[in-house]
């Protein structure tokens, strides 16, 4: 989760899921608050952007709002597995410290969102230009759409007939 500015003095609260082998955005959610409402939103909307299979890895940092209840049973109920960064290292969270820097270096020309519905607005467009458009040296230059279509046939391979 990371925090945005917004000109009231508050803040917007973002919580995005990242595919680690395409980089592609697959889940997200902005909220005016962080319940654990924030996080499980996003991720059921990482689920049915990309349906997971079975022992799928989701990490996280050591947020409360990763250790819910509601939140463990939606890994549980899709099968996947919950990963948590170490007590104190953020660097086992770094993919994404990267992505949530990205952002805030591309979209924030100015100091602060307008409110909450122009940082909704932003982080969609920005997601929807970061997955289609921009390029990712990590991924040899391609957008994270075209990396996850490339995915796609070996997934199938992997997948029960």
């Amino acid at each position: 989760m990371t925090y945005l500015p917004l000109a009231n003095g508050n803040w917007a609260y973002l919580c995005a899921f990242q595919d680690m082998a395409s980089k592609r955005v697959v889940g997200w959610q902005v909220g005016a608050t962080m319940p654990e409402e924030l996080v499980t939103s996003a991720l059921q909307r990482a689920f049915w952007s990309q349906p997971p299979t079975p022992g799928l890895i989701v990490h996280s940092d050591r947020g409360g709002q990763y250790c819910g209840n509601a939140y463990r049973q939606l890994l549980h109920d899709h099968e996947a597995l919950r990963s948590q960064s170490r007590r104190g290292d953020c660097y086992d969270n770094a993919q994404a410290e990267s992505l949530w820097s990205r952002l805030k270096t591309e979209v924030l020309e100015r100091p602060v969102f307008a409110d909450l519905a122009d940082a909704q607005r932003s982080v969609a467009d920005y997601f929807d230009y970061y997955n289609h458009e921009r390029l990712h040296s990590s991924i040899d230059y391609h957008t994270p759409y075209y990396a996850h279509q490339q995915l796609l046939p070996l997934n199938a391979l992997n997948c029960p007939a």
